[in-house]
């Protein structure tokens, strides 16, 4: 295990008065490392870029890949697209002054639990649609592509929460997608809400896909995360899909050390394979 030192509140853009950023947990080498943008869940209204800060970021750190956690506008504040133009200006950063840190900025990564699993695979499937991209932050002429992804039990078909019966509406929690796009239930707008989702966004020239679900998940459905797994490989893309037993909704299986060793390998193979 390598020793990791911690960068706190670095600033990657600013929208109006509102100063987005990040922290960066990067191992203790002397080489240039390897680097994934981590986007935290929290149905896109609440959550930290510190969630996980020790058990999670600096543990996978400790393998030896740099991770930077970012900080994105909440549906309180902007709704969709802005989340992904958020996440997307976060890589462009990265690309733009990672080199300053001690970070290779040729090939980086994308990984995200729930809502930040969405963001990321947004970020690996829609890398130039010009809509998505936006024009936040200063690094524009960076590209905003990732090279590999990790999907923690993340929505992919914001659709797929709509097709509730009537008990289920009545006795479930509201679903968090239709704040994200300005809707009381996102079956009001189908065509916008299959525009937002990965899973209509798969194809061919996708980055490499590591897709994790739980198998006790009571929040977002597995067969979310086994849909996204389906059509990239349909697609032709790279995709590796994991039911990990017993884990429900970012459960503390997640963060085992053995499930760490494999995401940070997972992202070693193809961001740092070369070495």
């Amino acid at each position: 295990m390598t020793e990791v030192s911690t960068t706190t509140d670095l600033e990657y853009a600013r929208v109006g008065d509102t100063s987005l950023k990040l922290d960066l947990y990067r191992p203790e080498r002397p080489e240039p490392v390897a680097v994934v943008l981590y986007l935290h869940g929290g149905g896109w209204q609440v959550g930290d870029k510190t969630d996980g800060a020790k058990e999670r970021l600096a543990a996978l750190a400790s393998h030896g890949i740099a991770v930077a956690s970012a900080n994105y506008r909440f549906v309180a504040e902007a709704g969709y697209p802005a989340q992904v133009h958020d996440a997307k200006a976060a890589v462009r950063w990265l690309r733009a002054h990672g080199g300053e840190y001690g970070l290779r900025t040729d090939r980086i990564g994308a990984w995200g639990a729930s809502a930040g699993a969405y963001l990321a695979s947004m970020l690996g499937l829609t890398a130039g649609h010009e809509e998505l991209e936006g024009e936040i932050g200063d690094d524009l002429g960076q590209s905003s592509a990732v090279q590999a992804v990790v999907h923690w039990f993340g929505q992919t078909d914001l659709l797929a929460n709509s097709r509730r019966t009537w008990l289920e509406k009545e006795i479930l929690n509201p679903p968090f997608e239709g704040p994200l796009l300005g809707l009381g239930d996102v079956g009001e707008d189908p065509a916008r809400a299959r525009e937002a989702s990965p899973l209509y966004h798969v194809h061919a020239g996708a980055p490499p896909f590591l897709v994790v679900h739980g198998d006790r998940d009571r929040v977002t459905p597995a067969g979310e995360s086994q849909a996204l797994h389906d059509a990239l490989v349909r697609a032709g893309a790279e995709s590796t899909f994991v039911l990990l037993g017993g884990a429900g909704h970012e459960g503390a299986e997640f963060d085992r050390p053995d499930h760490l060793r494999l995401t940070a390998a997972f992202l070693a193979a193809h961001l740092d394979g070369d070495r």
